[in-house]
């Protein structure tokens, strides 16, 4: 059953003339509504306010304020603005219905009086009143629920897309994991040969060079073809320059192996559990495998990295991803240096390009790595949304807005924070804080 019972209704009835107070009150005795009177325009709206009536008959000619201000007033007060207002007026007064209609009133009974009408008005405005309560709590309810699913859904949708992120940063780091292991797998193979195989190539040649300078010592007239050639080969600046070439071979394989094993640290699959890591060596791991993107040849140009590391303790994490969170961060700092000088502004400046890399303990739990550009920078609405997951300011086919997406959800696996501070004209600075154990 309803709350609201239309028999148990509370009208506040208004007017001067005690008589006509009398025949109404009689009037409706039996229908079993309570009934409130009041004789002026003061008191019914000190008693709308108190008791708030389901209905008010209001007479219109009274001393003090009238029926008409009465209304108004009734109507501006946000405790009573809602109560239906049934005028009762003269039946020739035409334009007294009117204005009472006008300005707020639901309805008008004439004097003298008819019980039946009265009742049946008083009746058909108690039930649109009750039908307006329960439409606004059904609306109200409705909203609410509506909210409450609306956050269920909003959750369940950063859920999923969070459950997406990490399924894709997942299959990548997979993915790319066996690709780097068979690459490096592919490239110890031969360097391993070519190492093994160096040393013996040296001590042979330095034999043969031994051998030759014996020949040298003893034939000390040799025929003219053996002087030719030897003049033309330039001999003796060939056996001077042998060990520098046998250096620079060295030194290249070296390399090649600080590639490999680089590779081989950028891309270490991550156990279930965390395990104490070298936050520099992975920064390093990951400025060798961009190496190639810091020379932009174009232009013959190079960008500067400039390190100022800290004295970091191992940090208890997943090195894996946060080689990964490197890799996104130093890129983007990379593309923000390539716009700057495909835009053609600051030329001056070119030979300043540069990546600042600094980290540093703070409150003595947390490492923070900061990686920042002096390209060309973001405007705020930009820099609010450079987290956001698909967002990008990069053309079609270059970026995809994920890369700081899943950068945030890497570092928020951590206990980490992630925040961006970029200025337009000046450049883009990333940090990354992550506790320490």
């Amino acid at each position: 059953m309803s709350k609201y019972n239309i028999a148990k209704a509370t009208i506040l009835i208004v007017d001067d003339n005690q008589n006509n107070l009398k025949v109404l009150c009689e009037a409706i005795a039996d229908s079993g509504w309570e009934i409130l009177v009041a004789s002026d325009g003061e008191s019914a709206i000190e008693q709308a306010e108190y008791a708030c009536p389901d209905l008010i008959l209001l007479d219109v000619m009274m001393p003090g304020i009238d029926g008409f201000d009465t209304c108004q007033r009734l109507k501006t007060n946000l405790i009573t603005r809602e109560i239906p207002i049934i005028f009762m007026t003269a039946l020739s007064d035409i334009i007294d219905k009117v204005k009472g209609l006008s300005i707020g009133g639901v309805d008008y009974v004439t004097k003298p009086f008819h019980t039946e009408e009265v009742l049946a008005r008083i009746n058909v405005h108690l039930q649109l009143r009750f039908l307006n309560k329960q439409l606004e709590e059904q609306k109200n309810d409705l909203e609410k629920r509506v909210a409450a699913r609306t956050r269920e859904l909003s959750e369940a949708l950063y859920e999923l897309q969070q459950s997406q992120l990490h399924l894709i940063q997942s299959e990548k780091m997979s993915m790319l994991g066996q690709l780097v292991a068979s690459v490096a797998h592919e490239i110890n193979n031969p360097v391993g040969f070519i190492t093994g195989n160096l040393s013996h190539l040296s001590d042979y040649i330095y034999k043969l060079i031994n051998h030759l300078q014996i020949y040298q010592r003893n034939y000390t007239e040799p025929i003219l073809e053996i002087t030719q050639d030897a003049k033309k080969i330039s001999l003796n600046d060939l056996i001077k320059e042998i060990p520098d070439i046998f250096s620079s071979m060295e030194a290249g394989i070296d390399r090649i192996s600080n590639i490999s094993s680089s590779l081989r640290n950028f891309s270490r699959s991550d156990t279930s559990t965390k395990v104490e890591f070298d936050i520099h060596q992975g920064i390093e791991s990951t400025l060798i495998i961009l190496k190639p993107r810091l020379k932009l040849n174009k232009r013959h140009l190079n960008i500067e990295v400039i390190k100022q590391y800290g004295n970091l303790p191992l940090v208890n994490c997943y090195p894996g991803q946060l080689n990964q969170v490197f890799m996104n961060l130093l890129s983007n700092a990379i593309d923000a240096l390539e716009e700057l000088i495909e835009s053609g502004k600051h030329e001056t400046n070119y030979a300043f390009l540069k990546i600042h890399i600094v980290t540093k303990v703070e409150n003595d739990n947390y490492v923070s790595i900061s990686i920042s550009d002096n390209g060309l920078g973001m405007d705020a609405k930009v820099a609010e949304r450079v987290f956001d997951q698909f967002f990008t300011t990069k053309p079609i086919g270059k970026g995809t807005g994920l890369g700081l997406s899943i950068s945030r959800q890497i570092v928020e696996k951590h206990n980490g924070v992630i925040s961006c501070v970029s200025n337009l004209g000046k450049g883009t600075e990333f940090t990354v804080k992550i506790p320490i154990h």
